[in-house]
């Protein structure tokens, strides 16, 4: 007997929902998954037998046959696990199939049957709100943040034989950690205040955070061009609802769980500052399963680019489609995702390449000795678009 349990692909911050079905067949001993999986997926394979056993319940001792659909879609991480084994003990009669319809199940197995927790919770809660709702089965870290998503019932389970107990009605859903806002300042929040003078720097950070502009900011070092960037944010007003959930399904879709934004839980923007040393695919994304980058990071917040003359001609040239529509396209071979991008870009540079440029008297020994042909080629790096 077939049994089926449905869970979710994550393309980019998307979630895609896939159907896993299994059989358990009398045959030779033989544990298969197929679909499409990558090295992660084929793997479940051994977590999910170690996770069944270790939890008490009985792995069949036939042959297990388990397939992702659709089939040719990539399958990418170990979020599949407990809906594997739960499939697996539902085809094999331990779990009655018919408690597995209308559940969308996500979540990492350890080896003892422990849940672990998996990126794109936020995306999978959306979808499964989209599709017309219904539970959502998940490691109870993804809970509180899956929840915030209206319409949807959110289950957060420790471990797979609690998720067994649950779908036997055995025992009830634990209660979801509250994940209230914060209200005021943070502590040790820097802001404005803290800024004595620099009067016309901050009218222009001011009206630049007002219409949501660009900045460029260009000085010796030791002006404080980084200091007044870094409170940007102090004042932006706080995230809308939309703008948060927006922004949590950007960091919920990283390799791991703390990639998430816990400023952005409560109302900050993001303000990302990356070394300018990063690469292309670091600034915009990318990768095999692409991954958003800075610029997506940053979504409706601030993205401040220090040394901006010293970053890499072609990461800098990346910029001017996420500036111009406010998304990123990343095409490969099988898929095609797109990040949201919409941001506040804030550049520092030096004037020069000693950076003393305008910044002494003339005469002074610590006066500029670039030649202006030098000064031409440094401020060059910066293309006309950009």
């Amino acid at each position: 007997m077939a049994a089926y349990a449905s869970s979710t692909a994550l393309i980019g911050i998307d979630a895609v929902r896939v159907e896993v079905e299994a059989q358990v067949i009398s045959a030779l001993k033989r544990f298969a998954i197929v679909g499409l999986p990558d090295g992660v997926v084929r793997e479940a394979k051994d977590r999910v037998r170690c996770a069944i056993q270790n939890s008490g319940l009985s792995f069949p001792d036939h042959e297990v046959i388990v397939s992702l659909a659709p089939a040719s879609l990539p399958k990418f991480g170990a979020r599949f696990d407990l809906a594997i084994a739960l499939s697996v003990l539902a085809a094999d009669g331990q779990l009655d199939p018919h408690s597995l319809r209308g559940k969308l199940i996500l979540g990492e197995l350890a080896l003892d049957g422990r849940l672990k927790p998996v990126p794109g919770d936020l995306a999978s809660a959306i979808e499964l709100r989209r599709t017309g709702g219904g539970e959502l089965l998940l490691p109870y870290e993804n809970a509180s943040f899956a929840a915030t998503v209206e319409g949807i019932s959110v289950i957060g389970m420790t471990s797979l034989l609690e998720a067994v107990s649950y779908l036997q009605k055995r025992m009830p859903p634990r209660p979801l950690p509250p994940l209230a806002p914060r209200r005021g300042p943070r502590a040790g929040e820097i802001t404005f205040r803290d800024v004595v003078g620099q009067h016309a720097a901050k009218r222009a950070l001011e009206v630049a955070a007002a219409g949501g502009h660009n900045l460029l900011m260009v000085g010796p070092p030791g002006a404080g061009k980084s200091m007044l960037a870094q409170r940007v944010n102090s004042i932006l007003p706080p995230l809308t609802n939309a703008e948060l959930l927006e922004v949590q399904k950007i960091y919920s879709a990283g390799k791991h769980q703390q990639l998430y934004n816990e400023d952005s839980a409560h109302g900050y923007r993001p303000f990302r500052a990356p070394h300018h040393t990063l690469s292309t695919a670091g600034l915009i994304g990318g990768g095999s399963n692409p991954l958003p980058g800075e610029v997506s990071l940053a979504h409706c917040g601030v993205l401040f680019l220090d040394e901006f003359a010293e970053m890499r001609r072609d990461s800098l040239e990346s910029l001017r489609e996420p500036l111009e529509t406010g998304r990123v396209s990343i095409s490969r071979a099988k898929l095609r995702v797109s990040f949201p991008a919409n941001f506040i870009l804030i550049a520092a540079m030096n004037p020069c390449p000693c950076g003393k440029r305008g910044s002494q008297p003339k005469g002074s020994r610590a006066q500029c000795v670039c030649a202006p042909v030098a000064v031409q080629r440094y401020q060059s790096k910066l293309s006309g678009p950009i």
